[in-house]
């Protein structure tokens, strides 16, 4: 099957000019040193995996102490807010190139009702949060095991044959 799809040149040409005004607005603006080593937009990223008994997630939050993280969980929503800080051993000025952001994030997510809000735990390893957060019993799947009679499944083979 064949798609079309109507070119518009000039919408194109806006897109080009507002990337190329974002790539320079970026990468030249005039802010002062110590702003640009702090500032930053600072998203650590986020793993969300489920199983049968509880729903995970697992942050990559590398250089953060357990003191600077704040999980909360309210609402059926959790939070988690912390802060990389810049070390101060190293003045700004003598840094030829900074990759790593810094700054404070704050990560939310909506979290279903088969959540157990009472049965919440998080650890912190190696520069990986996890949280793992239980799921209700009622929410679980359960196992119905089927007993077959052996005269019906004589009576189900003779039909088969």
């Amino acid at each position: 099957m064949t798609l079309l799809t109507r070119w518009e040149p000039m919408r194109e040409l806006a897109t080009l000019q507002e990337r190329m005004n974002r790539l320079f607005t970026d990468q030249f603006s005039p802010v002062t040193s110590q702003e640009s080593l702090v500032s930053g937009s600072f998203v650590p990223p986020v793993d969300v995996y489920e199983d049968e008994q509880s729903i995970r997630l697992k942050m990559e939050v590398p250089g953060i102490d357990e003191k600077d993280i704040d999980i909360r969980l309210e609402n059926n929503m959790l939070t988690v807010h912390g802060e990389r800080k810049l070390e101060k051993e190293t003045k700004e000025e003598n840094y030829h190139r900074i990759e790593r952001n810094y700054g404070s994030f704050t990560r939310s997510f909506a979290l279903p009702n088969t959540v157990n809000t009472e049965d919440v735990k998080a650890s912190y390893a190696k520069g990986v949060l996890t949280v793992a957060l239980a799921k209700r019993a009622e929410a679980r799947p359960k196992q119905i095991k089927v007993e077959i009679k052996p005269e019906l499944a004589e009576k189900a083979k003779k039909e088969a044959a």
